[in-house]
């Protein structure tokens, strides 16, 4: 069987799921759709609930990627944060009409723009996620945290132990950890462990952040194949592909490397 297909998802914008769903479904896998600010002030309740029973009728549960330009949940101004919070809500409550079993959030942390305020970040960011997590609860929709410009996951796993909960954990985007890390992957992943729910996957050759299929840059997917092989629960994945064919050369590639990591 190939890695991990019941868990695999594909990037999928709301506003390209008329075009794209039906063939994701036919790849076997699930959406992880995703949603700007903007469109979640109009979304229609009935069309959520009928692209979710789609999704359901094939035997699958979406995950959904919440919106994040210009939202920073530990921003220093109280408005940026008020307005996040309010667009992370309404994400959740679209997340819950289409039956997601998890919403990808981005922490807008960075270490410029917070020089030597990581801690505070923490404290604001804790506040903005804490009335989440109830809603996350009662949906059945866990929460991920992805790591973004962060050098280290300091950050971002002392934001996730802060708050405590099964709903919440993190997000390991391998190609952002490729272009911005500076600690080793294996080393990286085991600090994500035993909060470790969901994955992004795709390719970079090093410089930019090009969403390559799998494979097709310059990662090396070795270290994340052994951890995957070794855990009792492994996480979801979402291929973050932005074409159909790029999904599936992504696809096929995965396999490929998965396969090749179990011989060796």
């Amino acid at each position: 069987m190939p890695l991990l297909t019941k868990r695999l998802h594909a990037h999928l914008p709301w506003l390209r799921s008329s075009d794209f769903l039906g063939r994701i479904l036919d790849l076997g896998l699930a959406p992880e759709i995703a949603f700007k600010g903007p469109e979640l002030d109009d979304l229609s309740t009935e069309r959520l609930k009928t692209v979710g029973r789609l999704i359901g009728a094939e035997g699958r549960r979406p995950t959904v990627h919440a919106p994040f330009f210009d939202l920073s949940p530990g921003a220093m101004e109280p408005l940026v944060r008020h307005i996040t919070g309010q667009r992370l809500t309404q994400a959740l409550q679209a997340a819950a009409h289409l039956g997601a079993h998890l919403m990808v959030v981005h922490p807008g942390y960075d270490r410029w723009r917070y020089p030597n305020l990581a801690a505070t970040w923490a404290e604001h960011a804790a506040a903005t996620f804490a009335p989440l997590l109830a809603m996350a609860e009662r949906f059945d929709c866990r929460l991920a945290l992805e790591n973004i410009y962060e050098d280290t996951p300091a950050t971002l796993t002392t934001l996730v132990e802060r708050l405590d909960s099964p709903w919440f954990g993190h997000c390991f985007d391998i190609g952002h950890w490729r272009l911005f890390g500076s600690m080793a992957q294996a080393e990286w992943l085991s600090l994500l462990v035993p909060r470790l729910m969901h994955l992004h996957l795709h390719d970079n050759r090093g410089c930019n952040d090009d969403h390559l299929p799998v494979g097709e840059g310059i990662i090396d997917y070795a270290p994340l194949f052994k951890l995957l092989h070794g855990l009792a629960e492994p996480p979801s994945i979402t291929l973050e592909a932005h074409d159909p064919e790029e999904l599936q050369r992504s696809l096929a590639n995965l396999n490929q490397l998965a396969a090749k990591e179990l011989t060796q």
